[in-house]
């Protein structure tokens, strides 16, 4: 919402001297999100000019100048070249002068143009700021408006802060003058000039016939006539300059007057041509098949859920979203149909969803309108057209109200003290809650001996006190409806910063638990290899799914469905970090960042087979453990997963040597790291797993159960993706990690006595993983084995046929001696013994 200072000046008597900034501030302190306050780029000499004499002078080009002098109450007069011939000598015009700065940051100077020395120029209405005023033309101010000399723009007004507002959704009182006015009003503690209060003078019956079908959906609606309105008449200027302020372009005097009166007091407005009008109005659901072409000239199909405003051609708008061209005022309308209602908030907020459709009066109204307000702003608009486009307003008005006014509620008079843990008087809370339009009965508030004196303080009443007051909110604050939401408004007027900042004492514990600090030396681990984290949304879509090769039946494409997404694109939680990561990855590359090493863990979804319906515990109590079970039983399985994007070069080319692109290996090195980080010692075997390149995926399990998968991307999905061939990738499960890794991660004890080496060379069916022939050389080498590694890898005719050739480096050492040959032996021997046992090995010789 944007707010023109001097428009909220006209309502809140601000002091003397206070800025933008100033207002802003306090505004920001009362819980308003104010996001910049734009300050006036103008600035003088701006004088108003009586035009003298001028010559009309045709030039090459075929456009006529004027060379004209004007008084600007100097002795002597002011000689400028103008394009523009809408004005007479004698006329009284705006002149801008050498020095100044026009909006836009157009900055004035003598020039020489047109064969002429312009000191200065003559302004337009765009040039100032206030909008076109439709003569295209320069301003003329009316005869006796102004001397010459006199400054414009103290004049014009033509100086203003702008404030602009991002307005939450429940203050939606607040996407008005009448809503910020009142904050304002009530940070600087002065009386707000409602320009809601006006008088009444409509019949309250026999106006234009209404017939409401839905009174749930449309509780109020309001219809006022004028008639004989002059089609040619234009808006004034203040109201002009006002409504660009605001963000909203002047269009004709109709169209200006509703805005106009939807900004000021936040209640939309629609109108009608009386002329295109057929029948009686009728507010009523769609029917199949009906269509209708709104103001934006698009022709729209209506679902059964939408609620219109009909009249005997049908359709002529979508209840508070937008309306039909049909009955659109033009140019040659002189009789106005003023419609102003109330409708429910959700039926206007899916409508306008459903229609992609978000117009100024739908904001509004999902955010609820004061229902009180229809009367007072079609008398509004109606007192404008008559005043400055010479309409009469006639005396009968239609009024179909079936809305309820908020019910009170009964709370303690400290509760906002006790919930804010501070000293609030109960004066004090008394006064903030009439502030915001409350109507507050007590015992108590009588009792106190002004609305502004210093009363007993909460801490007192929390020795025992119990005094109740009934607080009925005001209409425009659906939001009130519970003693916390009255407390929050007494907490944000007293002020936040005047809450004391208290820590609780924490409880004497064990610091992180043991899967907590697992899953962070799972990432210092990552860090530390040169990786770097990211986070990403946790969305996904079945776009994703396809880029990454899923097959149709893969298990990762059933996902939990969003009921509400932010993204049609990505209506489900993710099941795999890769969905998201691969598109961060992707986004990265294309701006340049092609050698990429990034992580990240988080948790994917992954839906029961038997999913229930979760219950909606009562919010009077405490919901029982078994309500609180049933709960966690509709969640999804959460699991923590870890993922890692490998892309580009792993070793930079330079002076130092080749570089090397990453590849399968590396992705594989970086899920052992993670394994390893937490005590887990997976078992790898290769394994065709999409979005892997076959014969380049490995897969890791533990106990014989699968956590995860590491190895080079398939050419199809780095193209999908648009990442550099052969980019690799990880996904493991880092909780099923930590559940099967040990109790406890100790320090390896470190022996300074001499390492004993052997390699050993075993002959395998090609089927057997090389993860379980070195798991049982471990096994059979005992505690004296230090450390295993495989080291080649070779299939050829000198083994045979379905067979491979597996060498390991075995490294032996005993914490407190020297280890004899024959103990090394020993040990080598055992441990080829364990595999010729369990895989029929045969140790290859030479």
């Amino acid at each position: 919402m944007r707010v023109p200072l001097s428009w909220l000046r006209e309502y809140v008597d601000l002091p003397a001297g206070v800025t933008g900034r100033d207002v802003g501030e306090k505004l920001i302190r009362a819980g308003l999100e104010v996001e910049t306050v734009e300050e006036s780029e103008l600035k003088g000499p701006l004088v108003v000019g009586k035009v003298l004499t001028y010559e009309n002078e045709p030039q090459k080009n075929g456009k006529t100048i004027r060379w004209c002098s004007l008084d600007i109450g100097k002795d002597e007069p002011q000689w400028v070249v103008c394009g523009a011939h809408n004005f007479e000598v004698g006329d009284l015009v705006v002149v801008v002068l050498p020095g100044a700065v026009l909006p836009g940051g157009f900055a004035i100077s003598a020039r020489k143009t047109y064969g002429h020395v312009s000191n200065g120029m003559i302004c337009s209405s765009s040039e100032l700021g206030l909008g076109d005023d439709g003569s295209h033309g320069i301003v003329v101010l009316q005869p006796g408006e102004a001397e010459p000399g006199d400054d414009a723009i103290e004049l014009l007004a033509l100086r203003d802060d702008v404030l602009d507002i991002a307005v939450t959704p429940d203050r939606g009182y607040c996407l008005s003058i009448r809503g910020v006015a009142r904050e304002a009003a009530t940070a600087y503690g002065v009386a707000l000039k409602d320009p809601a209060e006006l008088p009444l003078n409509g019949s309250g019956a026999d106006g234009y016939p209404v017939r409401v079908d839905d009174a749930e959906a449309c509780s109020v609606f309001v219809t006022r006539t004028v008639t004989g309105i002059d089609p040619k008449a234009l808006s004034p200027r203040w109201m002009q300059k006002r409504l660009l302020a605001s963000g909203m372009r002047p269009i004709s005097i109709g169209v200006d007057v509703a805005n106009y009166v939807m900004l000021e007091l936040g209640q939309p407005i629609h109108t009608y041509d009386k002329a295109r009008l057929s029948g009686q109005i009728v507010v009523r659901r769609a029917n199949a098949g009906e269509k209708l072409m709104t103001l934006d000239d698009q022709t729209r199909e209506l679902d059964a859920e939408d609620l219109l405003i009909t009249d005997d051609s049908g359709p002529i708008g979508i209840a508070g979203v937008m309306g039909g061209a049909s009955t659109e005022i033009s140019d040659a309308t002189t009789d106005v149909v003023i419609e102003a209602a109330h409708f429910h908030p959700i039926v206007i907020a899916r409508a306008s969803r459903r229609h992609k459709l978000s117009s100024e009066a739908s904001r509004r109204f999902e955010r609820e309108v004061d229902p009180l307000l229809p009367r007072y702003a079609a008398q509004r608009v109606a007192d404008l057209l008559a005043e400055y486009a010479g309409g009469t307003i006639q005396p009968d008005e239609t009024v179909v109200d079936t809305h309820t006014l908020p019910e009170p509620v009964a709370l303690r008079a400290d509760h906002a003290a006790r919930v804010a843990g501070a000293p609030i008087p109960i004066d004090e809370t008394l006064r903030h809650l009439r502030s915001v339009g409350c109507v507050v009965d007590s015992a108590a508030a009588d009792a106190q001996p002004a609305p502004l004196a210093v009363g007993v303080h909460a801490s007192a009443l929390l020795a025992g006190g119990d005094d109740l007051v009934t607080v009925t909110p005001p209409s425009w604050r659906p939001d009130l409806r519970d003693p916390n939401d009255f407390a929050e408004e007494v907490i944000r007027l007293f002020g936040y910063d005047n809450v004391p900042s208290i820590l609780p004492p924490a409880p004497g514990g064990q610091g992180l638990t043991v899967s907590q600090r697992r899953r962070r030396r799972v990432a210092t681990a990552l860090v530390g290899a040169g990786l770097t984290e990211v986070v990403s949304y946790p969305f996904a879509g079945d776009s994703d799914f396809d880029a990454m090769g899923l097959p149709a039946d893969d298990a990762r494409r059933t996902t939990v469905k969003l009921v509400n997404p932010l993204s049609d694109e990505e209506p489900s939680m993710q099941t795999t970090l890769l969905a998201t990561l691969l598109r961060t990855a992707e986004r990265n590359v294309g701006r340049g960042a092609t050698d990429l090493a990034i992580f990240q863990t988080g948790l994917v979804f992954l839906p029961k087979a038997e999913t229930k319906a979760a219950p909606l515990p009562s919010v009077a109590h405490r919901p029982s453990d078994a309500e609180i079970q049933s709960l966690y039983d509709a969640l999804p399985d959460q699991p923590l997963h870890v993922g890692v994007v490998l892309t580009g070069s792993l070793i930079p080319t330079g002076w130092w040597g080749k570089g090397r692109p990453v590849g399968w290996a590396d992705a594989v090195q970086v899920a052992r790291l993670s394994a390893s980080a937490v005590g887990g010692q997976p078992v790898v075997r290769n394994v065709e797993y999409a979005p892997w390149h076959p014969g380049r995926c490995a897969e890791f399990s533990v106990d014989g159960k699968v956590v995860g998968h590491a190895g080079e991307l398939h050419p199809k999905v780095c193209q999908a993706f648009g990442l550099p061939a052969r980019s690799s990738a990880v996904e493991l499960d880092l909780e099923a990690l930590i559940a099967a890794g040990p109790e406890s991660i100790t320090a390896e004890r470190f022996s300074s006595y001499p390492v004993a080496k052997e390699d050993v060379a075993l002959i395998v069916p090609a089927g057997v993983a090389a993860a379980e022939v070195q798991e049982a050389l471990v096994e059979g080498a005992g505690q004296l084995l230090e450390s295993i590694r495989l080291f080649d890898v070779y299939t050829g005719e000198q083994i045979g046929e379905g067979k491979k050739s597996l060498a390991f480096a075995l490294r032996f050492r005993a914490p407190d001696r020297t280890l004899k040959e024959n103990e090394v032996a020993d040990a080598r021997q055992a441990a080829v013994q364990v595999t010729v046992d369990r895989f029929g090995a045969v140790q290859r010789v030479g």
